[in-house]
C-alpha cells in the first residue's frame, strides 16, 4: 500500500515537478553559475559523474525487480526484441533525417542560414542513430514495464550500436570522418547497465536468502518506491543548470530545433507502439519498445557531435536541445502509454 500511495502522488503531479526543477536548474545556472561550473569538473569521457549517479538511483530499483530466469525467458518471445531492433536501426535514423530535412532545409530555410540548418541536421541525424541506454528503464519503470526484458532490449540495441551508428551516420550526412567516442559508449554501458545490473542482482540475492521472497517483495522494494522520481527530478535540476545560459540566449533557435525533433519522438514511439498492438505483446513489453527508440543516448550523441564540428556548432546545439526536451516529453509519453493499457492483452501469445 505505501509503494503505491508514494509512486501515486509523485505521478499525480509530476508535470508540476518537472516545471519546477526545470525553472530551478535554469535559475541556478543564470544566477549561481559556479555550482554547473564545479559540478562540470567531475567529468569522465563526456559523461557527467554527477549525472551518472543519480541515473544509478533511478535505475538500481527498477534492477531489484529483475529475475535473472526471466531474463533467459525473454529469448522465448522475440516479438518486442524484433520491434525494437527494426524501429531502431531501420526506421528512426532515416525518419530523423526526413523530418529534420523538412524543417531545416524547406520549412524554416528563411528563419536559419544555410550552413546553420545543415549543422543542426547533422545534430538531428546524430541524435536519430543513438537510442537509449540509461533513461529508459525510468521509462519503462514508470509505465510497470518488463525490467528484464528492457534490460535485454538495450543490451542488444547497445551491441548493435558498435557496428550500426558509425555507417549510418556517415551515409546519412554524407561524411567519411565520423568517429565513435568508444570510452563514452563503453563507459555508459558498464556505468548505466552493468552497475547497476550487478548490484541489483547481487542485493537481491541476498536480501532473498536471508530474509525470504515475502520480506523482500513487501518491506523492501517498497523503500525505493520514490527513489527513482526523485533521481530523474534531480537529474532535471543538473541539466538544465548546465544548459540555462543556452536556453536564455537562444530562445527562438532551441524552439527550431525543438519542433522536428518532438515530431520525430512522437512518431517514433506510436509506430513502435503501434507495432506492438498489432503484434498482440503484452503492455510491459509494449511500452519499453515504443519508449527505448522515442528516447536518446545524449551522452553519446553530444559527444560525437562535439568531436565533429566543435563545442559551439549548431550540431551540438541540436543534441543540447534533444537533452532538453527529452524527459518532458517522454514523460508525456509514459502518461499516453499508462492510459492505453486497455489496448493490450493481458497474457503473451
Amino acid at each position: 500500500m505505501s509503494k503505491q500511495t508514494g509512486i501515486g502522488f509523485f505521478e499525480r503531479y509530476l508535470t508540476v515537478w518537472v516545471t519546477l526543477c526545470i525553472v530551478a536548474g535554469v535559475s541556478i545556472g543564470q544566477f549561481f553559475p559556479w555550482i554547473p561550473n564545479f559540478l562540470s569538473k567531475f567529468e569522465y569521457a563526456n559523461v557527467s559523474l554527477p549525472i551518472a549517479i543519480l541515473i544509478w538511483m533511478m535505475i538500481f530499483p527498477m534492477m531489484l525487480k529483475i529475475d535473472f530466469s526471466s531474463i533467459l525467458h525473454s529469448a522465448k518471445q522475440p516479438k518486442g526484441l524484433t520491434i525494437t531492433i527494426v524501429t531502431n536501426w531501420l526506421i528512426k535514423p532515416f525518419s530523423m533525417y526526413f523530418i529534420a530535412y523538412l524543417f531545416f532545409k524547406v520549412i524554416f530555410k528563411n528563419f536559419i542560414p544555410a550552413d546553420l540548418s545543415t549543422e543542426y541536421l547533422a545534430g538531428a541525424v546524430i541524435l536519430g542513430a543513438a537510442p537509449c541506454t540509461a533513461m529508459v528503464f525510468v521509462w519503462s519503470y514508470l509505465t510497470k514495464g518488463n525490467a528484464a526484458y528492457t534490460l535485454v532490449q538495450v543490451a542488444v540495441n547497445d551491441i548493435i550500436i558498435l557496428f550500426a551508428f558509425t555507417p549510418i551516420v556517415a551515409v546519412l550526412l554524407g561524411m567519411s570522418n565520423i568517429a565513435v567516442p568508444y570510452d563514452t559508449l563503453f563507459l555508459s554501458v558498464f556505468l548505466f547497465v552493468v552497475i547497476p545490473f550487478a548490484a541489483g542482482y547481487t542485493v537481491r540475492k541476498s536480501v532473498i536468502k536471508n530474509r525470504g521472497m515475502d520480506y523482500f517483495e513487501n518491506k523492501f522494494l517498497p523503500k525505493f518506491s520514490n527513489i527513482t522520481i526523485s533521481g530523474l527530478l534531480l537529474t532535471l535540476v543538473i541539466i538544465f543548470s548546465f544548459q540555462g545560459e543556452i536556453i536564455l540566449k537562444n530562445p527562438l533557435h532551441i524552439l527550431i530545433i525543438a519542433i522536428p525533433l518532438v515530431i520525430q519522438t512522437f512518431f517514433i514511439f506510436f509506430f513502435a507502439y503501434y507495432w506492438a498492438k498489432k503484434w498482440d505483446t503484452t503492455h510491459d513489453i509494449a511500452a519499453p519498445a515504443g519508449l527505448i527508440g522515442a528516447s536518446n543516448f545524449f551522452e553519446l550523441a553530444v559527444a560525437v557531435a562535439i568531436s565533429i564540428f566543435g563545442l559551439n556548432s549548431g550540431a551540438t546545439l541540436a543534441t543540447v536541445v534533444g537533452v532538453l526536451v527529452e524527459v518532458p516529453v517522454m514523460l508525456t509519453l509514459v502518461k499516453i502509454a499508462n492510459k492505453t493499457k486497455g489496448w493490450f492483452n493481458k497474457e503473451v501469445l
